[in-house]
């Protein structure tokens, strides 16, 4: 088969997959005013269902997953929910999509490269392991109870989770509770909140990644009886390299609220996910009544309104800015021009100055090289008038010792020599009368 016929029957069968993608919100059962939560929740009861852990043989089931972890990448993005609810999978780039991965499936060589991306900057995103999801919906994890306002100190194993609960009264609930949690040794870890379901089992409803936060690393939940945002980076690092200024204009893309505002009175439940490549995750969590915080609890509220204000004028300021930016860069490219034509065009100015003579143009490289020339011959005929002396001085001292015989002849040494010969060409003759 030829080349050409390759290629043609390559783009038939993706235009094939195409045609047969099915629309992400029939995918995950929900409507297309379903919520964030709501997103989150679909996609992770479907993911426990047919997650390739517990269909090793079922080809259908593989496929169904990465059908659901592929919807889920375009509604979970704010941008690629927009696009694709606008224009369709056409205006979805499915080769930048970031897939969650699920760590404890990875063998030893896969993590190694996972976590040799991340050290360099590439966006992996992890999710929970489906063996911790399954047991918590079957009843088969252990909870520890946890009191309020009392921190606890604990180590967790990568990809695996401790459970806490927590009892809260009416009046409690009615204060607000926050959970936090941090590690001082910069791990990475997962919050989940998990709700109770009928048959005793613990269904996951709200998760937070870690985040570098000074020098620790830390996550949060906060259940104030107001919409408290989140901020999720929706920036990689290869659109940051394209273009460095979009990752400041889209950093409040992902400032989003969490839907789950406020708990009721009883029992809930609460886990900290060892989220690490390689090593276990030290951490410290902490279950508060957001009671004696009211003076916090009312400028966090004044905090997360300004920054709203600001994603909206962000939005306003980048098409100002790259206005600008335009007229720079083409103003900047105009400077270089006609700084260029302005040397060029004074060049020929001095070009014509100089031709208005019927003499021969000066070169200083020859005069320099005629200069050279009349240094080195001095510097040789006064090399050889010295050897020409020292000559006459040998011949003179032969003479001598021949005519007399009866001297003792001592050979003469490089020294003697050394003394007797002269440094310079020029004989001053004194007269001893007349004082210098």
């Amino acid at each position: 088969m030829s080349t050409h016929s390759k290629k043609s029957g390559e783009k038939k069968d993706e235009v094939g997959k195409q045609q047969q993608r099915r629309d992400p919100y029939e995918v995950l059962g929900i409507s297309r005013n379903s919520t964030d939560q709501e997103i989150k929740s679909a996609y992770r009861k479907m993911a426990l269902k047919y997650h390739p852990d517990k269909n090793a043989n079922d080809p259908k089931a593989a496929d169904t997953f990465k059908e659901v972890t592929f919807s889920y990448n375009i509604l979970s993005d704010p941008d690629k929910r927009r696009q694709y609810d606008s224009a369709g999978f056409e205006a979805v780039e499915s080769e930048s999509q970031e897939l969650e991965v699920d760590l404890s499936s990875l063998g030893a060589v896969n993590t190694m490269f996972a976590a040799l991306f991340s050290k360099l900057g590439v966006p992996i995103k992890t999710t929970v392991s489906a063996t911790i999801l399954e047991e918590a919906l079957n009843g088969e994890v252990t909870v520890r109870p946890l009191d309020l306002g009392q921190p606890f100190s604990k180590k967790v194993e990568k990809q695996c989770a401790h459970f806490y609960s927590v009892t809260i009264t009416e009046w409690e609930a009615q204060a607000g509770l926050v959970c936090r949690v941090q590690s001082p040794d910069k791990s990475k870890f997962k919050l989940l909140y998990f709700e109770q379901e009928e048959n005793g089992g613990l269904s996951l409803v709200l998760q937070e990644d870690s985040a570098k936060t000074g020098k620790v690393t830390s996550a949060g939940m906060y259940f104030l009886g107001f919409p408290v945002y989140r901020l999720e980076q929706t920036a990689s690092s290869v659109g940051s390299a394209k273009d460095p200024d979009a990752t400041f204009f889209r950093k409040l893309d992902g400032f989003q609220p969490c839907e789950l505002t406020e708990l009721k009175a009883g029992t809930h439940v609460f886990a900290v996910y060892g989220d690490n490549f390689f090593k276990s995750a030290s951490y410290t969590i902490e279950v508060v009544c957001a009671a004696p915080f009211s003076e916090e609890k009312g400028q966090l509220r004044d905090v997360e309104t300004q920054i709203l204000s600001k994603r909206v004028e962000l939005s306003k300021f980048e098409k100002e800015y790259r206005e600008v930016l335009a007229q720079f860069t083409e103003m900047t490219s105009r400077y270089a021009q006609e700084m260029q034509s302005i040397d060029e065009l004074l060049k020929q100015r001095n070009a014509i100055h100089a031709s208005y003579t019927n003499g021969p143009a000066l070169k200083r490289s020859s005069s320099s090289r005629k200069m050279r020339h009349s240094f080195k011959d001095s510097f040789k005929s006064s090399k050889e008038e010295e050897r020409e002396e020292d000559g006459e001085e040998e011949k003179e001292e032969e003479e001598d010792e021949e005519d007399t015989p009866s001297r003792e002849k001592k050979p003469s040494t490089m020294k003697d020599r050394i003394k007797k010969k002269k440094w310079y060409n020029i004989n001053i003759k004194l007269d001893k009368r007349k004082p210098c």
